[in-house]
């Protein structure tokens, strides 16, 4: 629908979002165009850090998809890396539209520091979060099942409303897992937009 390099430019919101985060080259982008159905929706590079806007996608139901810009590359200029961040900081803060985030890990390299850090931050939002352990396909299928065990080991005890899978937009592995978590989040939000505009009716008869 659009794409946007300030924090000013975000468009007003027309339905409830679900944003895709995650470090640079985790796989982000393949996870949204397997998800979606479209092989060039979100731009795939061999090369990190090329996403550089935030994207907004609107679905044929309504409700968007927002792809936002990878962190942790470092191999970019400090005053466009300071862009990215506070671009991605005042979306996933400010964004009333925003009804949960899915947060694209590589399978191989899951929970990194800064996965800890976006994750510890945003909780306060206490919003839902998927995290996605892509690239699924580049471990045996006993290693990734035990990835997966311990990175719900991990999240566990934080408390947080955080759900995990193992995904492979190669192998097209999981697609049918995320699909229900995020078609619930907009499903839930949906009720909630109905029930509010019917108590308002309710409230001025």
């Amino acid at each position: 629908m659009t794409s946007i390099a300030k924090p000013t430019g975000l468009p007003p919101a027309a339905g409830p979002e679900v944003a895709f985060v995650g470090r640079s080259n985790a796989g982000k982008s393949s996870a949204i165009n397997t998800l979606t159905g479209h092989k060039r929706l979100a731009y795939v590079s061999r090369t990190p850090g090329r996403t550089q806007l935030l994207n907004i996608f609107r679905t044929p139901a309504g409700c968007y998809l927002v792809d936002l810009p990878g962190f942790g590359y470092a191999k970019v200029p400090e005053a466009v890396r300071r862009q990215w961040v506070g671009l991605i900081e005042h979306y996933l803060m400010n964004r009333d539209a925003l009804i949960g985030l899915v947060h694209v890990m590589d399978a191989r390299h899951p929970l990194t520091p800064l996965d800890w850090q976006l994750l510890e931050w945003f909780a306060p939002r206490g919003l839902p979060v998927h995290v996605l352990l892509s690239k699924a396909d580049k471990l045996s299928r006993g290693k990734a099942a035990a990835t997966l065990a311990e990175v719900r080991r991990a999240l566990a005890p934080r408390g947080w409303q955080v759900s995990a899978q193992l995904f492979s937009a190669l192998q097209r592995t999981g697609v049918a897992e995320v699909e229900t978590v995020v078609g619930n989040w907009f499903a839930a939000a949906q009720q909630h937009t109905l029930a509010a505009v019917a108590s308002t009716e309710n409230g001025g008869r």
